[in-house]
């Protein structure tokens, strides 16, 4: 997702995610992160930096405990209210997740047409109407993203059907990511699987931009086929999304906490 507001309300703590030439350095952070904590165990500020290192290295387990200590200093602190839910999402905790992401926006409402990771949080918890709602709502603030429109889609499928989710749609044609053009149009039923895999498969491979054009290719054919009810192809293109082409992006936690889900059925 391409939301300018990622990480909210934690920009003064944010970090890069977690890559295979960043992980030093986020290791340092961390031992940093840790040495303030013990320093200063009532500091709201150190904590939530230690916190987004965790999130950042995906120690989520790890941050969900950090975030814990954090709201028994201040049960209302928004940052750590949200960055929880990050948290539980990573770690499959879907209802957790909206939980927590809602405490944050009763407190800071206006941040709501932002919270795409929300919405994703609701399709996985079951709540596909108030998913589609929450898509809808997104589409004010970030109206050319295809991957809005493919979680529009997911929820909508749910409470209405295929056809009525593809005549409802989200209209997207300025997001120029590879292989998004085509993503689109898988969703709207003029493509096929192969031929979203098969625009990914142009870029040139062992590149970053290699990788993320295949992740999202399987990750969103993936999903395309949840909708489908297959799940034998859903495990099939998740497994290559989440264990073939590993991303620092949010949405490679979201496939690999779709494939554990997956993975604990057996």
């Amino acid at each position: 997702m391409r939301s300018p507001a990622l990480l909210v309300v934690c920009t003064l703590f944010a970090l890069p995610a977690l890559a295979d030439d960043r992980t030093d350095k986020l290791k340092a952070e961390l031992e940093k992160a840790e040495k303030a904590v013990v320093e200063k165990p009532d500091s709201v500020a150190a904590r939530l930096r230690l916190g987004e290192v965790l999130l950042a290295l995906r120690e989520n387990k790890k941050a969900v405990r950090v975030y814990d200590s954090v709201l028994k200093l201040d049960p209302k602190q928004p940052a750590a209210l949200d960055r929880r839910g990050d948290a539980h999402l990573k770690l499959g905790k879907f209802a957790e997740a909206v939980a927590d992401y809602d405490a944050f926006l009763k407190i800071d409402p206006k941040f709501a047409p932002q919270h795409w990771r929300r919405g994703i949080a609701l399709y996985y918890a079951g709540k596909f109407e108030d998913g589609v709602k929450q898509f809808d709502t997104h589409k004010t603030v970030n109206p050319q993203d295809v991957e809005n429109a493919a979680w529009h889609y997911l929820c909508h499928v749910k409470v209405a059907g295929k056809e009525k989710a593809q005549k409802a749609l989200i209209d997207v044609t300025d997001d120029t990511r590879v292989p998004m053009a085509e993503i689109q149009k898988l969703y709207a039923g003029k493509l096929k699987p192969e031929d979203v895999l098969a625009a990914a498969e142009k870029t040139k491979d062992g590149t970053a931009a290699g990788t993320s054009a295949r992740f999202y290719a399987h990750l969103y054919v993936g999903l395309w086929y949840d909708a489908e009810g297959d799940e034998k192809k859903v495990r099939e293109h998740l497994t290559a999304a989440v264990e073939k082409y590993v991303v620092p992006d949010y949405m490679w936690d979201v496939g690999n906490a779709h494939l554990g889900m997956l993975k604990a059925k057996k």
